[in-house]
């Protein structure tokens, strides 16, 4: 399915001038499966709810600075399967999770030691569809040697995984993670690999592993590439994502990227495998998730609590009209 048209000459076809339109892709589901909402305000709750997702994964991450105790590591892990599911679930859209140790925090092998302890206690929670994310940063020994032993870990619990590809040393690292894990005996179906770029994508296919690529500004795809890499491979095992954090990022990289795709001539049927299905199937081998469950939509009382809390603050009202200039 190779493309022989450049961006370029797409971006011409249509015109650089025509705005960008989530109109064009309105009634349309997505589901994005690595998000760090537990960074994002209720307004992007919200906006990632009007423009039509209706599930997301957000996988276990680092805060920004080094943790210093197990505690917080606990703390953190407990937020992922309870207040942020329910905040999540108070804008309309499920919430799962992945949960691991990340390869930053690996470097401290003490702590992540600890850390390696306490995981079996929160694999098996409900809405956890994964260990993730997991895999190299600076492709270190530690980094090795904890990406090993949790991948041991989702063997043993039958979950996918969640691979962090390093911002350095991309090629060699995904190589390298995906050469640990067959040696480690993982099934490459339940082995997402993500952060891909055109230089990784063919081999993560050719392998028979997940492809996954994170539409962030700046440093990891831009969405017009992206659309060029669906030209060319297809959308068999291929995945988009936003990786929204605390940083310069998008919460609605998803739908935004759907609607690329359709003002670029990629087909309703691809886009809706790499925005929607995919993301879905590679998952469910966890057993906690199914297309089906996104299919209604339930009644939302944003009034229910939580451990005795609500969204709510100090009297407020469900759902404010975002569409006034007057903030009551």
């Amino acid at each position: 399915m190779c493309s022989s048209h450049s961006v370029g000459e797409d971006r011409k076809n249509f015109g650089e001038r025509t705005p960008l339109n989530l109109n064009d892709i309105k009634g349309m589901r997505f589901f994005d499966p690595h998000i760090h909402v537990s960074s994002r305000t209720t307004d992007d709750y919200q906006a990632m709810f009007d423009a039509g997702i209706v599930g997301i994964i957000e996988p276990a991450f680092w805060l920004g600075q080094p943790r210093t105790g197990l505690s917080s590591f606990k703390d953190y892990y407990s937020s992922l399967i309870g207040w942020e599911r329910f905040r999540s679930s108070q804008f309309g859209i499920k919430h799962y999770c992945t949960i691991g140790l990340n390869s930053r925090e690996a470097n401290n092998i003490e702590l992540a030691e600890q850390v390696m302890e306490l995981l079996p206690s929160f694999i098996y929670k409900e809405g956890v569809v994964g260990i993730g994310e997991i895999g190299f940063d600076d492709q270190t020994p530690a980094e090795d040697r904890f990406y090993r032993e949790q991948l041991e870990l989702a063997k043993e619990a039958e979950l996918p995984v969640q691979v962090h590809t390093p911002h350095r040393d991309k090629k060699q690292g995904t190589t390298r993670s995906m050469d640990i894990a067959i040696e480690h005996g993982v099934d490459p179906s339940f082995v997402i690999i993500d952060h891909n770029n055109e230089e990784t994508v063919k081999e993560v296919l050719d392998r028979g592993f997940w492809a996954a690529f994170t539409i962030y500004p700046f440093t990891k795809m831009g969405n017009e590439r992206m659309v060029e890499i669906v030209k060319q491979y297809g959308a068999e095992r291929i995945m988009i994502n936003s990786a929204a954090d605390w940083g310069i990022s998008d919460p609605l990289a998803v739908p935004k990227t759907a609607a690329l795709m359709k003002a670029m001539g990629v087909s309703e049927e691809d886009i809706k495998l790499v925005t929607y299905k995919n993301a879905i199937a590679a998952f469910a081998k966890s057993g906690q998730l199914d297309e089906s469950d996104f299919l209604t939509e339930g009644a939302i009382d944003q009034s229910q609590k939580f451990e005795g809390n609500t969204i709510l603050r100090g009297g407020q009202q469900p759902r404010p009209d975002k569409s006034s200039i007057i903030i009551k």
